[in-house]
């Protein structure tokens, strides 16, 4: 997508000033809520996907797995019905939802796999970028019902859900319901000097 067509990149960035040289898609990377509630195609879900199945992980064990729903379908009525109703209230107009889940134990042995959360991590923030190169929304929620999940994608005690991602083509902020339309914005990071350190945290 041409950048001049990208509903994302006309957001306002002023609050996301650079603090050293790297490549503006991390800076122009966020998590929008308004979409216009057009359905992907499974084309541009399974490119999603694949940027998420090229993520490093420990021993290459890849832990992650995409469960998805496009609207209109009966996939789409069980996943949606898992999120809390302060995202149901726009994620309603997503263009489809995938819950990250990760196995918690390695194939080969069984042994409990320690870091599968963080490898899923590094599944959501490729599928995030791939969104932002083809002019796609990404936000990623925490807030749906764990409890009900295992039960909801089917999952055995060897799977955890991460998150569940909300995808679609963006949409104006004006389209949100009130409370939502002024968090319409990239937010800020703290500066690079309150991150970084050498050796050691400092002392409190």
């Amino acid at each position: 997508m041409n950048d001049k067509d990208n509903l994302l990149l006309s957001a306002d960035f002023s609050q996301r000033s650079p603090g050293a040289p790297a490549h503006d898609q991390f800076r122009q990377r966020w998590s929008p809520r308004s979409m216009t509630g057009q359905a992907l195609s499974l084309q541009d879900l399974e490119t999603l996907c694949e940027a998420g199945r090229w993520s490093p992980s420990c021993f290459n064990s890849q832990p992650w797995r995409f469960i998805y729903a496009l609207p209109n379908t009966p996939e789409w009525d069980r996943i949606f019905g898992l999120l809390m109703d302060v995202n149901q209230l726009w994620a309603a107009k997503a263009g489809a939802l995938v819950a990250l889940v990760s196995r918690t134990r390695f194939e080969a042995n069984d042994a409990p796999a320690a870091t599968h959360s963080f490898d899923a991590g590094s599944a959501w923030m490729s599928m995030a970028l791939q969104a932002q190169h083809m002019g796609l929304a990404a936000h990623a929620m925490w807030g749906f019902h764990h409890d009900q999940a295992p039960q909801v994608l089917g999952l055995s005690d060897a799977f955890a859900t991460q998150a569940i991602i909300a995808l679609g083509h963006p949409a104006s902020a004006d389209d949100l319901p009130e409370p939502l339309r002024e968090r319409e914005v990239p937010s800020p990071r703290k500066p690079l000097s309150e991150l970084m350190f050498p050796g050691a945290l400092p002392r409190a």
